[in-house]
């Protein structure tokens, strides 16, 4: 059966992967659950994009995207788009769900160091100082409120 496989053609390999993936989603419609979505080094310290996302962990994602959406901070306005594809990657994962019917939360939000760029500064009497010019990564997972209270539910009945 692998050699047979093998000998597909690469367009007829793509295609049966394709349905394969289709007929799983179709299986596990509304099912999927929560959606990460991440960002890598971005040019902000941390220190200040976890202040952001502490605003908006655990808050329902209409207020959070008005909380980022009003919010004068530069880390907000990255913060906001990320949060935006956490949605529309969950609205691709459950097509059959109107997003006005689910009740999505921001279920959790964290900020993790990313990679640390060194520069010197000219410093008096012939010293430098090093400057170190900080970035992070942001992972945002969304998911149903309504779908944790279910599985929640199912758990305590087994």
């Amino acid at each position: 059966m692998e050699t047979a496989e093998k000998k597909l053609k690469k367009s007829v390999r793509i295609r049966l992967q394709k349905e394969a993936i289709k007929k799983h989603k179709e299986e596990n419609s509304g099912k999927l659950g929560a959606v990460k979505a991440s960002l890598r080094n971005v040019p902000t310290a941390p220190r200040k994009m976890r202040l952001v996302a502490d605003m908006i962990r655990g808050q329902r994602v209409n207020l959070a995207l008005n909380i980022l959406k009003f919010d004068n901070k530069h880390a907000s306005k990255t913060m906001e788009k990320l949060l935006m594809t956490a949605i529309a990657d969950w609205q691709a994962q459950n097509e059959d769900v109107s997003i006005e019917d689910a009740d999505l939360v921001v279920k959790e939000v964290f900020v993790d160091g990313g990679r640390i760029l060194k520069r010197l500064r000219p410093a008096p009497q012939g010293r430098a100082h090093r400057i170190r010019k900080r970035s992070n990564h942001i992972t945002i997972t969304v998911a149903d409120a309504n779908e944790n209270k279910v599985q929640s539910e199912e758990k305590e009945s087994k």
